[in-house]
This record gives structure tokens, sequence and C-alpha cells, in this order.
């Protein structure tokens, strides 16, 4: 069944990322990895070359393209060279930060970040992640408090993704302990605020050089003007961001799945097993023809997800939904190409290997399968 999500100017989209990657990712990619660090003058080159970003006005320095394909596209392509690393970095300025700092901000904030994003010299992260708190965003113990033209920020980060080498952290905090839900606020908090630290660099299972960390907010001192929006409704912003951030972590999980079982396909069809390839075993063609079937649904899904974000129609609840069933579905087929790799599989030389490492991770971020589902739950009793 042909896939009719992208018209001509996509695919000539396509042509130019991945004329970008093969020069400016796939010979550095494996050094990334084992330095646990990529070199960030490759975001500002992808960010010149159209590969994020795209959506920062022109007046900004962007081109002002709000639509989606063109991130998928990005996915897929980062996905078939298997950079998941850098992949992660890029959804993370896309389909997270800018959203945050093109919906909330006030003009002169816009003039003093959107221009570094644009060109990609800024890169941001956001920060919500606590020891006590992941899921559960109400659980957030950091706090800021009004000082004159400044906030007073107190607390810990943990499992921020870009918390070492991030320029600006949208950073969640507690403004009223007895708001209830009008308790939380955002606040920009930039790379030298005095009494902000980042703490060490965590050793991940996967996603090597994607650098994650914990950061600490002793007395740090942010600008009333740091603020983004109104105070007392962070809580709000965060939730009506997750629908972007969900679809970001199903574009990912599509587009890696559906590389890695492309590679298996083929590993299949040139080993000799018993003096004929793998593709002549019943089992393994059972195996293909359940994976790709499987895709190939998961594909449809995801293609509506798409339109009806570009549509503005893409709720939180579709969005969890194609959220926990990508990932999962990703987890699945993966360990299953592995095993159809055999012992090759567990060398981290083939990417199926590197890609069950890296991918682990994504049933877990932007809001676990568990919470997905009763996300999903929850409206379905409402009903």
């Amino acid at each position: 069944m042909k896939r009719s999500l992208y018209e001509a100017d996509h695919e000539a989209y396509r042509d130019t990322v991945r004329e970008f990657l093969a020069r400016e990712v796939v010979p550095h990619q494996h050094d990334w990895d084992e330095q646990r660090w990529i070199d960030r003058s490759v975001f500002a080159r992808a960010a010149k070359s159209g590969i994020y970003a795209l959506q920062v006005p022109e007046t900004y320095g962007g081109s002002g393209e709000a639509d989606y394909r063109y991130r998928m596209i990005v996915c897929e392509e980062i996905a078939r060279i298997n950079a998941l690393s850098f992949g992660l970095t890029v959804s993370l300025q896309d389909d997270l930060v800018l959203h945050y700092l093109l919906d909330l901000t006030n003009d002169e904030q816009k003039q003093r970040w959107l221009p570094g994003f644009a060109a990609g010299d800024l890169i941001g992260a956001l920060a919500m992640t606590e020891p006590s708190a992941g899921s559960d965003l109400r659980g957030m113990r950091t706090t800021a408090r009004r000082d004159g033209d400044n906030w007073i920020l107190n607390g810990q980060k943990t499992f921020i993704s870009s918390g070492i080498m991030s320029d600006v952290l949208v950073v969640a905090a507690k403004t009223d302990p007895d708001g209830g839900s009008r308790a939380f606020s955002l606040f920009v908090v930039e790379r030298d605020t005095p009494g902000f630290e980042r703490g060490r660099k965590l050793d991940k299972l996967g996603l090597p050089a994607q650098d994650t960390a914990e950061l600490y907010f002793e007395d740090a001192v942010v600008p009333a003007a740091n603020l983004l929006g109104d105070e007392g409704k962070g809580l709000q912003y965060l939730m009506s961001h997750l629908p972007r951030e969900r679809l970001g972590v199903t574009a990912k999980a599509m587009a890696t799945t559906r590389a890695i079982f492309d590679a298996t396909v083929e590993y299949c069809q040139n080993r000799q097993a018993f003096g004929a390839p793998l593709t002549d075993k019943q089992h393994v063609r059972f195996e293909l023809a359940e994976m790709e079937t499987e895709i190939d649904l998961a594909e449809a899904y995801t293609d509506r997800s798409v339109l009806a974000y570009n549509a503005g129609e893409l709720s939180a609840v579709d969005a969890a939904k194609g959220k926990w069933y990508l990932s999962e579905l990703q987890k699945r087929v993966i360990d299953r190409c592995l095993q159809l790799h055999g012992g090759y599989g567990y060398m981290m030389e083939y990417p199926v290997a590197r890609a069950y490492l890296d991918t682990r991770i994504q049933t877990i971020y932007g809001g676990t399968t568990e919470i997905m589902k009763e996300i999903i739950g929850r409206d379905i009793a409402a009903r």
C-alpha cells in the first residue's frame, strides 16, 4: 500500500536532510558515542541547513514553516543512519523547547532567544523531572519566590536531556505552595545564572552521546523578565504542550522501527543458514510478515496523527495512544529483529544492537506507557 503522507516538496527536502546527515553526522557519530558528547557546532550547521527550527518566524531567522511532515522526514532519515543520540537532541529542540519559546514568550523575550535558536547557536532543555517527581508533575518540589525584580529558585532536577550542553532551560517551579493547580510557573534559566549549577553527566543504558544531567538551584537568581507566560499557569502550559512532545516520541519510534525492520529484512535475505537464505525458512517469513503488518498499521495511525497536528486537532488522548503504542511496538519489533540476527544482533557494530539500547527509554520519557493508558482510560470512563 503506497504511503500518501508526503508531497513533492517533502521529498525534495528529504534529499537535503540526507545530504546533510551524510556530510555532517555519519563521519562523526561513532566518535560522539565513544566520547559521550556531540560536537555542538553540528547543531548550528543543522539549523542553518534547515534540519530543525523551521517553525521559527522569518522575523527571527527561521522559515515560518509549521508543517510537521518536514519534522517526520528528519526523524526517518536520522533513523536510517541510526544516529539516535543526535536525533533525540534535535527532537528536544523542535518538539519541546521551541514551542514553549514560540507560544509563551513576549516580544522582548522572542528577540532575546529566537534568533539564537533559529541559528542553532542556542541549545535548549526542558527541566521538569525531579528525584521525587517524574510523571507526577504535581509532586515537584523546586520553588521560586519573588524578590524585587528577581525570582529566587531552590530545588533539584534530574534526567534532564541536554542538561550539560544547554544555554537556556525551561524550568518548572512552585510559586504558590497553596495554589493547587495554579501552584506552578515556568522560567527560562540561562547558562550563567548565579546559584544555578549542573551536576554530573549521567551514565545511561543507551543514547551515550546525548548528555543527560542533574541540575541544582541554590538561591538561583532569575530575572523577573525570564518568567515564561503568566505566573501560576505553569501546569496548564506543561499539559498543553504534551501532545507535541508525545507526537515527537511517536515519530521517532515509527521511524526507528521501520528502519531497523528494513535492515533486518535485508540481513535475512543475505544471511545463509543450512545452505539457503534465512528468508527461505517459513518461521522467519512469518516473523517478518507479522512485524511488517503491525508496522504498516501503526504507520497509518502515525500519519493520521501528523495530519491532525497540522490541522490543530491532535488531542492529548490521541497523542497518548500513539506514544504508548508506537514506543511499545518499537520495543517489541527491535527485540524480535535482534533475535533474527542471531549472535550478530548482539554486536554493537550492527544497527539493531545500538537501537536495542538507544530506544528502550521511549516507553518511559514523555510519560510512561502506564500513564498514557491512564489518560486514555479516564477519557473512556468519562464518556
